[in-house]
């Protein structure tokens, strides 16, 4: 067997206090077979079906490996066991039930295979009998220690289709070197990826222009470029003519191959430590993308030694490593990550680093949000509202006391990629085949649990009336930018927060989504700042601006021109984060032409003594106007009157 492909044997119990489980099961099988014929189309996968005996049924599966297979130990074999382990194992002919666990095992190792258990329990059955559950336990326990596999519990079909691995991942090392702790001081370590995204099979392009009774046509798509000339669109410009541009503002500089060769950063490989800190000066908001382990080189005493020592100081001092890494020679990059120290609970594993990557200054967003202290104090939630809140989280609790914590990473599978796999398969069986709805299991990955909604209906209800809003009835005036204006008499619209009474089961979600009235500066950095759609910012500015005209005009002998300033100032800084410096310079203009039109001299003088300006290119890339410019160019002034 080729030292790449894999022999699995799937040992599936069919005895009758497992009927109950076994449609999810066929399920998770038929999954893992999909995913090998994209994945590992040469492995194999065999199934022995039994009803009792649990190590009947594992010396039956090993020597249908060996038999297969022969004893060499090429390639991969494994075992997989399903069973909730609840029968009773019959007595051994020769020594301790233990003993011969303990031989079968030295002999699936002597013959490369390793087994893997997977005990299903969930609720139990009046017939279960603690005692024989707990000797199985005990005995498959033994297996995993002497084989150095897996045993895991699953209470729920989720967990079980992410407790069978149904694609392995080859185990490739990141970074074989030394972890370099001072020029004299250095550990040889191993780093390997912990976590990366799972990305959906590679689709290949497909031709069906060879002859059909070819057997052996490929049905490859070739792709070839041609670059041509825009002066001379029929000439064709071969590669040593080409070169790359990169726009500097309104030109495009050229640089060659060879200069970006040149000026490629080319970092020494390698890992150094730069210095220890406190735990709590990294925020895990901060952690960039996968997640990487570093290990001690495998059978260096001295490694795993040094590596549980400063392991196991930075956890009693709650200290994390700050490390710059550099995987390979002539990579381009530079990684600055946080090691944080992972101590282990089992005797034959070591301990070791995990490895999370830091954001540069480039990399951080820091978007600004409006703060609730801000807020009047009738907006701030009080002691009977956060009741309900702390009571409405504690019956939501996905980890309750004494049970498994629901939806784990290790065992919960990405609901997109199993619904493409299995719609997949029904392409491949029917080109024509409809979309299925969306399977129950993958359901209770996407929506909330609604026997736990049902359960806990009183607290959901009980938080919904805590905060119900209404709406607040206002006049609502447009103004259109050209200097006309329409009005929409007594016209009445609901009120400054779009909001229904919460709903956790209907999604309802509450959010600003029209400037205010009593606060329209926080109304305002409150609607900005939305994210959930990029038209919110041009709503924002729209409506800060019609505010600002209606504070203007409405004012009795200039009472509002102070709080039209404040939104003036909070629309110029908005503008600028939002990097739309035009939508504040030309709406300034256009509000002196108003004041003039309109008779409001007053404004102006008003806005001239406090000196505000357009903004300049300094404070936003995007505007056409220097610092210069910005503020003499167009510095609010009132003009001299004439007597």
């Amino acid at each position: 067997m080729a030292r790449n492909k894999e022999a699995l044997l799937l040992l599936l119990d069919v005895g009758p206090s497992m009927h109950p489980a076994l449609s999810e099961i066929e399920k998770v099988c038929s999954m893992l077979v999909h995913k090998k014929l994209i994945y590992s189309k040469y492995d194999e996968v065999g199934i022995v079906l039994f009803g009792t005996e649990v190590l009947d049924a594992v010396i039956v599966g090993m020597d249908v490996l060996v038999k297969k297979f022969g004893v060499t130990n090429k390639g991969k074999k494994r075992v997989c066991l399903i069973t909730n382990a609840q029968c009773q194992i019959k007595e051994s002919d020769e020594g301790t039930k233990e003993e011969q666990v303990t031989t079968i095992a030295k002999q699936m190792t002597a013959h490369g295979i390793k087994m893997e258990s997977i005990i299903m329990r969930g609720k139990l059955s009046q017939d279960a009998n603690k005692g024989i559950m707990d000797e199985n336990d005990r005995l498959l326990n033994i297996f995993s220690k002497e084989t150095s596999t897996r045993l895991l519990y699953v209470e729920n079909p989720i967990s079980l289709f992410g407790a069978l691995r149904t694609r392995n991942i080859a185990l490739v090392t990141v970074f074989r070197g030394h972890l370099e702790i001072s020029p004299k001081l250095s550990i040889k370590v191993m780093v390997y990826k912990k976590t990366t995204e799972e990305k959906f099979p590679s689709m290949k392009k497909y031709s069906d222009k060879a002859p059909p009774n070819d057997k052996f046509a490929k049905h490859e798509v070739k792709i070839d470029y041609e670059h041509k000339s825009s002066k001379d669109p029929d000439k064709v410009v071969p590669p040593d003519q080409r070169i790359k541009g990169y726009p500097y503002g309104p030109q495009i500089v050229p640089i060659s191959s060879a200069e970006w060769e040149a000026v490629k950063f080319k970092p020494e490989k390698g890992v150094k430590l730069m210095g220890f800190t406190d735990s709590s000066n990294v925020f895990r908001h901060h952690y960039m993308k996968d997640v990487y382990v570093f290990l001690p080189e495998p059978g260096n005493t001295r490694a795993m030694i040094a590596v549980s020592a400063v392991a196991r100081a930075m956890k009693e001092m709650n200290k994390v490593a700050i490390v710059r890494c550099v995987w390979r020679q002539g990579q381009a990059n530079v990684v600055i990550g946080v090691l944080t120290p992972n101590l282990s609970d089992k005797e034959n594993i070591p301990d070791s680093f995990y490895l999370n990557v830091l954001p540069f200054a480039e990399d951080v967003r820091e978007f600004q949000f409006p703060s609730f202290t801000n807020f009047p104090a009738s907006w701030q939630p009080n002691g009977q509202q956060l009741e309900a809140a702390a009571n409405l989280i504690k019956t939501l609790d996905l980890a309750p006391h004494g049970q498994e914590e629901v939806l784990l990473p290790d065992f919960t599978p990405n609901p997109v990629l199993e619904r493409f796999y299995r719609y997949l398969e029904l392409k491949s069986k029917d080109p024509d085949v409809a979309v299925p709805p969306l399977d129950g299991t993958l359901k209770k990955i996407t929506e909330p649990d609604t026997d736990l909604l049902l359960q806990n209906k009183s607290e959901i209800d009980s938080f919904c009336r805590s905060f119900e809003l209404k709406g607040n009835p206002l006049k609502k005036s447009r103004r259109l930018l050209g200097g006309k204006r329409s009005f929409s008499n007594d016209e009445e619209v609901k009120g400054n927060i779009t909001a229904q009474p919460a709903n956790l089961t209907g999604n309802a979600s509450v959010n600003v989504g029209k400037i205010g009235d009593l606060t329209p500066v926080q109304y305002f950095e409150a609607l900005i700042s939305r994210r959930d759609s990029p038209d919110w910012v041009v709503k924002a500015i729209n409506e800060m601006k019609n505010k600002i005209f209606d504070l203007v005009e409405d004012s009795h002998e200039g009472d509002n021109y102070p709080k039209a300033l404040e939104c003036l100032v909070a629309l110029r800084k908005g503008c600028i984060l939002e990097q739309e410096p035009e939508q504040f310079n030309d709406f300034l203009k256009h509000l002196w032409n108003f004041c003039q039109e309109k008779n409001l001299p007053s404004f102006c003088e008003y806005l001239a003594s406090k000196e505000l300006t357009l903004i300049s290119k300094t404070e936003a890339i995007d505007s056409e106007n220097t610092d210069d410019k910005a503020r003499k160019g167009f510095l609010v002034k009132s003009e001299p009157k004439v007597d």
